[in-house]
């Protein structure tokens, strides 16, 4: 089976963290940065990288974006380049263009002209690290929509020497637990009767008001 291809375009700090994390991935990325220290710098570490003006629409064209799977607009501080950009490849007929927004309304205008995903980095992370701070028990998040949420949870005393039906996280929180982790064992879909013991991580789906009753 062929690696995915992904091109990541402005590889400042969020840019290159996505562009890394898919290569050692083992997907296929290409790189795309106006700066040549930068290009020299990944040069090594992607499959391609190449240094251009990504709101030039002959160099999004010759690097045939269209047939990649992913492409992702990491442009930082420049709004208007961000915009442009994504834009002009939808126009190229790229299927899946994610584009990283700075604010709400940066992220408006980005899914006006056809962004497939908005994200917002720093909003993003920042909601982590309060979820974090707030509830020792929690491990990561994931937010999948505005509503619904993937969380790791470490059970604490009220969980373990449970079952899952015991427990009866969905009829008691409408959540439903996805995988357990225990030490290096990972049970996806675990049965009714799976036994929880302290320090299991759960990784439950549902949505945010009810993980924030689950927390507390």
């Amino acid at each position: 089976m062929a690696a995915r291809q992904f091109a990541v375009i402005g590889l400042g700090r969020f840019g290159r963290s996505v562009a890394l994390t898919l290569a050692e991935m083992g997907c296929e990325v290409l790189g795309l940065d106006l700066e040549e220290d930068v290009v020299q710098e990944m040069m090594n570490c992607l499959t391609h990288v190449v240094q251009a003006d990504a709101t030039d629409e002959e160099t999004l064209r010759s690097l045939g974006l269209r047939n990649f799977d992913v492409v992702v607009v990491g442009i930082g501080q420049d709004i208007q380049s961000s915009i442009l950009a994504t834009l002009m490849l939808k126009e190229l007929g790229v299927g899946n263009v994610v584009a990283k927004a700075q604010t709400e309304a940066h992220g408006k205008v980005l899914a006006r002209v056809g962004a497939d995903r908005v994200v917002f980095p720093e909003r993003d992370m920042g909601a982590r690290v309060a979820h974090s701070l707030v509830s020792a028990n929690v491990l990561d998040q994931i937010e999948l929509s505005p509503d619904y949420t993937i969380m790791e949870i470490v059970a604490g005393e009220k969980l373990a020497t449970k079952t899952l039906r015991q427990l009866d996280l969905r009829a008691k929180y409408g959540l439903n637990v996805m995988a357990i982790r225990k030490g290096d064992e990972v049970i996806v879909s675990p049965r009714a009767d799976e036994s929880i013991a302290a320090d299991d991580v759960l990784v439950v789906i549902g949505r945010d008001d009810a993980i924030r009753r689950l927390e507390a």
